[in-house]
């Protein structure tokens, strides 16, 4: 499960000094080199991040960032801006574009990759790659390993994903179409039914610690994890 950042950015030496520290850190590095080429991998793949130069050939960072704030499938994209504007007005223009944070050049290649983190532990927790507990039910995605009350869990790779994105958005109502995007991927096409069957997976390996329950059906709509 790991986790895909897009860097746009036409300068090659920065480039690669922002994919290599992002692929040290871990996460899956797409590059593009202008706007027109980052909006391509967008609509062939939706990455889980965006760090976008302002200055780019063509269409700006901030142009880009605004068509993609305005785009229902990109609106709820966390997006980095990555700058050598260092005045406080182009931060908020920066900002009032759709970027989710302002980092300006030159920049700590650490301070990135951390700001990269905070982002994802703001906007999708799920994909920070840190441990999260409910109760006695804890998940570490580095280690790839469940405990129930301090006793192992077994689960296949998708359920896995599945009690992860469930763990880190409790209390919250997923219809089976959101569950595909959000854990399959928004580029796989396969039947809603197909959530369910995992579903009774997932609750079958969380029976015998109880934690089944938390996996409730809401009818009509879809289901949601209690966090209580």
């Amino acid at each position: 499960m790991t986790t895909s950042v897009l860097v746009v950015e036409d300068e090659p030496a920065i480039l690669e000094l922002v994919a290599i520290n992002l692929r040290h850190a871990g996460f899956q590095v797409i590059r593009a080199t202008s706007a027109e080429e980052a909006d391509a991998v967008i609509r062939n793949e939706l990455p889980d991040l965006l760090v976008l130069d302002w200055m780019l050939p063509g269409q700006s960072g901030v142009s880009f960032a605004q068509k993609l704030r305005g785009d229902e499938r990109t609106r709820e994209l966390p997006i980095i801006m990555l700058t050598a504007r260092v005045h406080e007005e182009d931060k908020i223009q920066g900002l009032e574009a759709g970027a989710d944070d302002y980092v300006t050049k030159p920049f700590s290649p650490k301070e990135l990759v951390a700001r990269v983190r905070a982002l994802l532990r703001r906007r999708a927790p799920h994909l920070a790659g840190e441990a999260v507990e409910v109760g006695s039910l804890s998940l570490n995605p580095a280690t790839h390993r469940v405990l129930a009350g301090g006793q192992p869990v077994e689960l296949g790779p998708t359920e896995f994903r599945l009690l992860f994105f469930f763990m880190t958005h409790p209390e919250r109502v997923y219809s089976r179409a959101q569950l595909l995007d959000e854990v399959w991927g928004d580029h796989v096409f396969i039947e809603e039914r197909t959530v369910d069957v995992h579903i009774r997976r997932l609750r079958a390996a969380l029976e015998p610690s109880g934690h089944h329950e938390r996996v409730e059906t809401v009818r009509g709509t879809g289901y949601r994890f209690s966090g209580a």
